[in-house]
C-alpha cells in the first residue's frame, strides 16, 4: 500500500509534501516516514495518509470555481437593508456632529 507522506518543519508552518512510503499498514508507514523523511533534518510533525484516501479537485472540472469568487457584498453599506428612523438618527446624529463643531469655531474666535 501507497502512503502520502507531508511535513512540517517548525510549528507554524504549512505541511508540504515531501513524497510517499510502500508499507502494509499505518504504524509501519509512520514508522517508515520518520525514517525517510524526518530523521536527516527534524521535523515538527508529519501526516502520514493513504493514497487512495486523498481526493483531488481541478479547476476545470465542471462545477469547480477557484479563486476570485468570493462574494464580498458585506463590505458596501448599500447592501443593507435599513429602516427610515435609522437613517433619521443618522442625520440628526450629523446635525448635532455639525453644530457642535461650529460651536466649538465660535468659542476658540
Amino acid at each position: 500500500m501507497i502512503w502520502e507522506v507531508f511535513r512540517q518543519e517548525k510549528a507554524k508552518d504549512y505541511h508540504t509534501h515531501v513524497g510517499n512510503v510502500h508499507a502494509p499498514d499505518a504504524e509501519l508507514a509512520k514508522q517508515y516516514a520518520q525514517i525517510m523523511h524526518a530523521r536527516r533534518k527534524p521535523a515538527n510533525s508529519l501526516w502520514v495518509v493513504p493514497k487512495e484516501e486523498i481526493e483531488t479537485v481541478h479547476a476545470d472540472d465542471p462545477g469547480t470555481e477557484m479563486g476570485g469568487t468570493t462574494q464580498k457584498q458585506y463590505r458596501w453599506a448599500t447592501n443593507y437593508n435599513t429602516d427610515e428612523t435609522f437613517a433619521e438618527e443618522i442625520e440628526a446624529s450629523q446635525r448635532e456632529q455639525e453644530e457642535a463643531e461650529r460651536d466649538l469655531a465660535e468659542a476658540d474666535n
